[in-house]
């Protein structure tokens, strides 16, 4: 059996949901997204299968390794083994599940009734605005999200009605629950307004107000 765990392996690392590793003969993964690491991936296997895996990538697929995205992996890995980390990974959750809820109370619906990992599934369909001009309007007030087909879309998948929102960058930045109702708000107030110029652009200024509060790079 083999397991695509590129979203969530961050969140298995953390310790917060339950790993697939000794279930799978398989298990690939990217080492950005809820790792934290740099682009790249990783695949772990059973010793049975590391020859084949092996030939198959090098020299079929891959070239020689890019060193520098090597040690990037290592250190990611050894934060990992961290608490900060594993505090990380249950605030993850803990952000997408009030996110998720407070786009609720905007109007929209989160399919399965909500979400237990990173991510969220939300059908826009209430706002009268189909995925894809949600994606080009949140993007225009500054909000980083992607249009997303939910289950028997009646959209074409190049349209959608729905959008995937998740929470790993914003809670390595320090973000809590308090600032998920925020950006729900912002979030709705995108897809329904920002069409208009100008209140695109004062929903991205609220944007780069909140932002400015958690830096990426703290001094």
């Amino acid at each position: 059996m083999w397991v695509d765990a590129a979203h969530f392996i961050g969140l298995v690392a953390g310790k917060a949901i339950p790993s697939p590793v000794p279930y799978a003969d398989v298990v690939s993964f990217t080492t950005h997204k809820v790792l934290r690491g740099p682009r790249g991936g990783m695949i772990l296997s059973k010793a049975a299968h590391a020859a084949a895996i092996d030939k198959a990538v090098f020299p079929g697929m891959q070239g020689g390794p890019i060193m520098s995205a090597v040690a990037g992996k290592a250190v990611a890995l050894k934060e990992c083994a961290t608490q900060d980390y594993q505090d990380y990974a249950k605030k993850v959750i803990v952000n997408a599940k009030a996110l998720a809820t407070a786009l609720e109370k905007e109007g929209m619906r989160a399919v399965s009734g909500g979400t237990e990992t990173h991510l969220a599934l939300i059908d826009i369909r209430s706002t009268g605005v189909n995925g894809k001009v949600a994606d080009e309007r949140c993007g225009r007030a500054g909000i980083s999200l992607n249009k997303n087909a939910i289950p028997y879309d009646p959209e074409t998948p190049a349209v959608t009605s729905g959008i995937r929102v998740g929470t790993p960058a914003t809670t390595t930045q320090g973000m809590g629950v308090a600032e998920m109702s925020t950006i729900a708000s912002l979030i709705a107030r995108a897809i329904r307004d920002g069409e208009d110029d100008a209140k695109a652009a004062a929903i991205r200024n609220e944007v780069y107000s909140l932002t400015a509060k958690f830096p990426v790079y703290p001094r």
